[in-house]
């Protein structure tokens, strides 16, 4: 079931995610294309986390998202060549920028390693949403579609929000890259 989640087929190898290093996107052009891969990525796993919300079981929605919303998170930032290893690679004056640019922005997802403590923060901060998620679960039928409405648009837009913020971290590396050369 894992193997479903995470969009693998029995039997296919993966790539490992620590031979796959990135570098951010070299110009606009790359950067749409990341982008709307990215777009992609989170509308999928959008579906998959509407899917556990329609469970009527409790709290399996939640475990859910926490695990699509970590990984989820982890490759984006690898699209971005925004993850702590693809920034380790970077010259000393683009890694300094790129992680003052991180601090500029307030995020707290780019440049870090996912933990669950951290993906249980984020999910509780659109703590409405779960909460009317949860309630509205009570109700046979409509109620599991609704809380799968829910749960649907709660994820994509932490999904969404997150792209946004590496498209703006991104965006400062190019003109700082372009400026060094």
């Amino acid at each position: 079931m894992l193997d479903a989640l995470r969009g693998r087929l029995p039997g296919r190898k993966m790539p490992s995610r620590q031979t796959e290093l990135v570098l951010i996107p070299a110009t606009e052009h790359a950067l749409h294309a990341v982008r709307h891969r990215c777009r992609q990525m989170v509308a999928k796993r959008a579906l998959l986390s509407a899917g556990a919300s329609a469970l009527p079981v409790m709290g399996v929605d939640i475990a859910v998202d926490i695990h699509l919303l970590s990984r989820l998170i982890e490759d984006i930032n690898a699209e971005f060549g925004l993850t702590p290893q693809q920034i380790d690679k970077l010259q000393p004056k683009l890694k300094v920028a790129t992680y003052s640019t991180i601090v500029g922005l307030g995020s707290t997802l780019i440049g870090r390693a996912v933990t669950r403590e951290l993906m249980l923060k984020i999910l509780t901060r659109s703590g409405v949403k779960v909460l009317s998620k949860n309630a509205t679960r009570l109700v046979p039928i409509a109620g599991q579609m609704v809380s799968a409405a829910i749960g649907f648009s709660a994820f994509r837009a932490i999904g969404n929000r997150h792209i946004e913020a590496c498209v703006a971290v991104a965006e400062e590396m190019l003109k700082m890259q372009s400026s060094i050369e």
